[in-house]
C-alpha cells in the first residue's frame, strides 16, 4: 500500500514532468542548425537577417553620442575625434572609422573601452595605442582607432 502511495505522488508527477522535457527537446533539436550548420535560411536570406542587425546609417549621430556620453561617465577627457565615412561598393554596409585621442587612468580606459562595446553593438575596435608620460603620471594618452558598422539600405 505505501509503495502505490508512493508511485501515486512521487513518480507519476515526475514521469509527466520528463514527458514535457522531452518535448521540448524534440522542439529545440527541430529548431537547431542541422550538421551542416544552417538553420533552414537560404544565404540570400541569412545575409538579410545581418543587414536586419545592423543599425541604420542614419543613426550615426547618436551612436557618436553614446561614444561621447559613455567618455564622460568614466571620466575621459576626449580630445577632438575624427569621424571618416567609408562606403564599400556594392555593399549596403557603411563605416564609420573613428580615431579617439583620450586621456585619463588605465582603469578609466579600460572601462570606456568595455562600456562603448557593450553599448554599441556594431563598434569595433581595431587598434590601440597607450603611452605614458612618466612612471609615476597617473594620466595616459591612448588613441583608439574604431569601426562602426550601419546599414546603409
Amino acid at each position: 500500500m505505501l509503495a502505490l502511495v508512493f508511485f501515486v505522488a512521487a513518480v507519476l508527477p515526475q514521469k509527466q514532468a520528463l514527458q514535457e522535457l522531452k518535448s521540448r527537446v524534440e522542439a529545440m533539436q527541430q529548431a537547431r542548425p542541422d550538421a551542416s550548420g544552417r538553420t533552414g535560411l537560404n544565404d540570400n536570406q541569412a545575409l538579410q537577417v545581418f543587414y536586419d542587425f545592423l543599425p541604420r546609417s542614419d543613426s550615426s549621430p547618436y551612436w557618436i553620442s553614446e561614444l561621447d556620453r559613455i567618455a564622460r561617465e568614466n571620466g575621459i577627457e576626449l580630445n577632438s575625434s575624427d569621424y571618416r565615412l567609408m562606403m564599400e561598393k556594392e555593399s549596403k554596409l557603411v563605416r564609420y572609422e573613428i580615431q579617439l585621442p583620450l586621456r585619463g587612468t588605465y582603469p578609466q580606459i579600460r572601462a570606456f573601452i568595455a562600456g562603448a562595446l557593450q553599448s554599441v553593438p556594431t563598434l569595433a575596435l581595431t587598434d590601440i595605442s597607450i603611452r605614458r608620460e612618466t612612471i609615476q603620471a597617473g594620466r595616459v594618452e591612448a588613441r583608439l582607432n574604431m569601426h562602426l558598422y550601419l546599414n546603409d539600405y
